[in-house]
């Protein structure tokens, strides 16, 4: 999902960044305030007041989660809300937890209908001879009375039983107690991919009604809404089959033992004498044995061009996640989602024995399931 988004800047220390269906959206809305005769100008603010409504809920449910006490890295914004991404484990495991996941559930609807509620008695109160109700809906026509009706559309679309909606959290939520957290994603993401079929089918449907057509201004943002839940329940459930696949590998199974260390009393122009001589990218620091940092070979070239020669102690890293051998790899990618750590040391009671670096996980996953069908064939 991230790779087809762009970054909004980084606000109160969370990285915000809007998905690129909402500039499919935005063609949508000048298309149709051309056809309407009207300018351009109408259907910028038309989207504008969509990404207002997503972001309103957005807002609600971000407070929500500070109130809990989870840290969040990132929102990614989609045209039927947004996608949180947590900085820590923790915040990840109590996001899902009864209380909390009942709290962000309910924030989003509720926002939306407040606001909705607000903006609607701000028109009853400037004018009466504005009919909320008037068909169509939603048009670039009256901008004013769209804002109620696209946070109307919001909240009743996130009372659906369908992921990655909130009522469809919810769902999940209860599979999960007895079926366990990967088939509950599962069964989910086949309801909801079966839903978002319908939603779209329904508005079809509409549409071949004589004299209907788009009468309601609510039946291309229905298809539109049907295909944005089927498209992310099918994400979903691609996250849970490689979840699946990850949570059977273990770290000794695709870790390097192969491998250069540096001390913490190196210079830097000795490490990147060394570094020269490998092929790594990420280098374990060790201590008579014992793992004491991470430093890169970005970090003691820059140190160098920089502050002259040092040592390595004044550039390494000394945080860092430590896998033990039997460790899942899918238990380590949870725990450095944050962190965009390039180098995982694998060790045992302090000792490095290992390293898991992105650099050739991909092959060594590669590499491993030909080992293993190798094995299962013979």
């Amino acid at each position: 999902m991230r790779g087809w988004s762009l970054p909004l800047g980084r606000w109160f220390g969370i990285d915000l960044r809007i998905h690129t269906f909402f500039f499919l959206l935005l063609g949508f809305c000048l298309l149709t305030a051309n056809v309407d005769g009207l300018g351009a100008w109408r259907g910028i603010i038309m989207w504008g007041l969509l990404l207002l409504a997503v972001f309103v809920r957005e807002l609600a449910r971000l407070i929500a989660a500070a109130y809990h006490g989870l840290q969040l890295r990132s929102i990614l914004l989609l045209p039927i809300g947004g996608l949180f991404s947590y900085s820590t484990p923790e915040s990840a495991e109590r996001a899902v937890e009864g209380n909390t996941q009942r709290a962000l559930a309910l924030a989003g609807p509720l926002a939306n209908v407040a606001f909705a509620a607000v903006v609607a008695a701000l028109i009853a109160g400037a004018s009466s001879a504005v009919p909320l109700s008037a068909h169509p809906l939603v048009t670039p026509h009256h901008l004013i009375r769209s804002t109620v009706w696209f946070s109307l559309m919001l909240a009743a679309l996130h009372c659906l039983p369908a992921y990655p909606l909130d009522a469809g959290r919810l769902l999940r939520a209860y599979f999960s107690q007895t079926r366990g957290s990967a088939q509950a994603t599962r069964a989910v993401s086949g309801i909801s991919q079966g839903f978002g079929l319908l939603v779209m089918l329904a508005g079809l449907a509409l549409l071949a009604v004589p004299g209907n057509g788009t009468a309601s201004g609510l039946t291309p943002w229905l298809i539109m809404g049907g295909f944005f839940i089927f498209v992310g329940a099918q994400l979903e459930d691609q996250g849970v089959m490689f979840q699946s696949v990850v949570e059977t590998v273990r770290m000794k199974d695709v870790m390097l033992t192969e491998f250069s260390t540096l001390s913490p009393s190196d210079t830097l122009s000795d490490a990147l004498y060394r570094a020269i001589h490998s092929l790594q990218d990420e280098f374990p620091v060790v201590r008579g044995g014992n793992l004491v940092g991470v430093v890169s070979k970005q970090s003691i070239l820059a140190a160098l061009r920089n502050s002259g020669n040092g040592y390595v102690q004044s550039v390494m890293v000394r945080t860092f996640q430590v896998a033990a051998p039997d460790d899942s790899l899918g238990l380590m990618i949870r725990r450095i989602a944050g962190g965009r750590m390039a180098l995982v040391p694998v060790a045992v009671e302090g000792r490095i024995v290992g390293i898991v670096t992105w650099q050739n996980l991909s092959n060594s996953m590669g590499l491993l399931a030909e080992h293993r069908r190798f094995e299962r064939e013979n």
